[in-house]
């Protein structure tokens, strides 16, 4: 039997959020639409269209997305608390 090999870390593809939050404790997307949640900063950051905006997320610790399709799109996240729409959060950035 082989000994375990020691985890890598997650790799989260090239960085698109500003530098200064470091890595994200999750990230995703769904179609044209990706997210990273920081939790040390209490940030989520959200690029869609090429443009990245940041939201403050108070005591959400974000963990998946869904986005509704049709008239006016919304993306939905998952949190601890349950579900919590992007404009609920107050943007930072």
């Amino acid at each position: 039997m082989q000994p375990m090999q020691p985890m890598k870390p997650m790799d989260f593809g090239p960085a698109w959020w500003p530098e200064e939050l470091g890595q994200p404790a999750s990230s995703g997307g769904q179609n044209e639409t990706r997210y990273a949640f920081f939790p040390d900063h209490r940030r989520l950051a959200v690029l869609q269209e090429g443009a990245v905006m940041l939201y403050e997320t108070g005591d959400h610790q974000i963990t998946g997305v869904s986005q509704q399709q049709g008239f006016g799109q919304s993306l939905i996240f998952t949190s601890q608390k349950g579900e919590v729409r992007l404009g609920e959060l107050k943007k930072v950035g």
